[in-house]
């Protein structure tokens, strides 16, 4: 496992066609949010409503990054 020294950990954010990142730190959450924690706090972050990341898919990267993105659809 790659483990992350001195650095913070990243949220990748997609959101209605915009990519953003935001550090961990600044959203006052420990190391291991729950998804639905994380969800919560980044929206009020990004200053939309709470429903709005509720179907989107949070990644977990061995680096200790995270990815927030909507469910892939296929077909």
């Amino acid at each position: 496992m790659t483990q992350q020294l001195d650095q913070a950990t990243v949220i990748h954010v997609r959101f209605e066609g915009r990519s953003l990142d935001v550090n961990l730190d600044e959203l006052g959450l420990g190391l291991r949010p729950d998804d639905r924690e994380l969800k919560r706090v980044l929206a009020r972050h990004l200053e939309i409503g709470e429903g709005a990341l509720r179907d989107y898919v949070v990644d977990r990267h061995a680096t200790g990054n995270l990815t927030v993105r909507p469910e892939a659809v296929f077909g």
